[in-house]
């Protein structure tokens, strides 16, 4: 199962990698959205887990080219944000 983790804080990357490593997932780790969108593009992805405060495209609009896309994986996002209207606008996403 190929996981994408997507933080530009390189620790809590880091962590989520070592944790999923643990349990025999495969990892595919970046720091920045330009080279998420680029792994998205030529790779299987099972599950992605996106920080929704990122540099660029934040985790909201990798989560949306996810789903432009019709790519189907789930997506776990990661923040410190909370607002209610931040979780709702992550769960509502849709392609259009």
């Amino acid at each position: 199962m190929n996981i994408l983790v997507v933080d530009d804080e390189k620790e809590i990357a880091d962590l989520i990698e070592v944790y999923l490593k643990n349990e025999n997932y495969n990892i595919l780790k970046f720091y920045t959205s330009e080279e998420a969108i680029k792994c998205i593009d030529n790779n299987k992805i099972d599950l992605a887990i996106l920080d929704i405060m990122l540099q660029g495209k934040n985790g909201f609009e990798i989560c949306k080219y996810i789903r432009n896309k019709k790519l189907d994986f789930p997506v776990i996002m990661v923040t410190a944000k909370i607002e209610d209207n931040d979780k709702i606008k992550g769960l509502t996403l849709r392609s259009r």
